[in-house]
């Protein structure tokens, strides 16, 4: 099929939202299934082994999801991530890879994923066209892991993961914890101090109420500006510049020279004015926040028939209609009964 830029086909020219926030990163879950049940995502009791999950044709295919990430990268995405549930349970994953590795336009491909699975994939995925990686990694503590992984998963696991993607030649890897206060926000600074120095990044994610079953409670959120303050009484820290705009994460490097550090602050600080992400569900749904109550399909109208350019104007559409900003109305929304939203495990945080 002979592309034309789709871009070039929009009279309109690259959208913004109703806030006036371009589209700039795409994250694309390819599997609603995982091999953790982390309490704060997917917990055991809501998610047995009887669940049901996404059937084969159900999912987008490989083909649909390259038609789609081409379709917002004409409309200005130049950052796509894949995400899951657990993304490296998508069969023949490195072959997605090497299909959205070919989008020239494309500046960044990254993958988000609990590890495990990395000793078999890592290689493949960097030869495949990889660029980056981002680990959970929520302690170091192997009973608090076993316990945050829902009895699923040890941490020696996500360790030799990590081991075999800088074996693949993975650099900078970010390892992501989401710190709850009286579960694993003790157990923070050690996880710093294994990752100090080696050329990677921790970044805390305070704890969010993504989803309905989570049971989030705000008492369980460390801010962190707290967390913050206790790494910098053991390693002094400086206050880096973002590596671009919009970037979510406020970074700080040791003073000593030993690497740098992340917080993501959605619950203390949210950062809803310039986000500019969109996410697309392995059923090929279409959401334009993380604590969305519907998401917009696509699968639909791309089986249906819709060209490049009718499936570009659908997204450009329903991007210049969003309005989100849940994070700095959470409070509001929280007080007037505003519950449903979609679970996180379907868009991949």
């Amino acid at each position: 099929m002979t592309r034309i830029p789709i871009a070039h086909e929009l009279k309109e020219g690259l959208p913004r939202d109703a806030l006036g926030r371009a589209l700039h990163d795409l994250r694309i879950s390819v599997i609603d299934r995982c091999n953790f049940r982390c309490p704060y995502c997917m917990p055991e009791d809501k998610y047995a082994h009887d669940h049901v999950f996404l059937a084969k044709e159900e999912r987008l295919r490989f083909e649909e999801i390259e038609r789609i990430a081409r379709a917002f990268v004409g409309l200005g995405v130049r950052k796509l991530r894949l995400t899951g549930g657990e993304p490296l349970l998508r069969r023949d994953l490195p072959q997605l890879v090497r299909m959205l590795a070919c989008i020239p336009e494309a500046q960044d491909l990254a993958l988000t994923t609990n590890g495990v699975l990395l000793p078999r994939l890592a290689q493949e995925l960097k030869a495949a066209g990889l660029r980056r990686l981002t680990v959970s990694l929520d302690t170091l503590d192997a009973a608090t892991f076993r316990r945050l992984s829902g009895g699923r998963g040890e941490v020696d696991e996500v360790l030799a993961g990590i081991a075999a993607a800088e074996r693949a030649g993975f650099v900078g890897i970010k390892l992501n914890c989401v710190v709850m206060r009286g579960v694993n926000d003790d157990q923070a600074l050690a996880l710093v101090e294994r990752f100090r120095g080696s050329g990677h990044i921790v970044r805390f994610i305070e704890y969010m109420d993504v989803g309905t079953v989570n049971g989030w409670r705000e008492d369980t959120v460390v801010p962190s500006a707290e967390l913050k303050a206790r790494v910098h009484a053991r390693w002094p820290l400086a206050p880096l510049q973002p590596n671009y705009h919009g970037e979510v994460a406020a970074r700080y490097a040791f003073a000593d020279g030993a690497g740098e550090v992340g917080f993501i602050s959605s619950v203390s600080q949210p950062f809803c004015g310039d986000c500019s992400r969109a996410r697309l569900s392995a059923d090929g749904k279409l959401y334009t926040c993380l604590f969305a109550q519907t998401g917009h399909d696509l699968r639909g109208p791309l089986r249906a028939g819709a060209s490049d350019a009718q499936l570009a104007q659908i997204i450009a559409t329903r991007w210049r209609e969003r309005g989100d900003r849940y994070s700095e109305r959470r409070a509001e929304l929280r007080a007037a009964g505003v519950a449903d939203k979609v679970q996180m495990y379907t868009i991949g945080g």
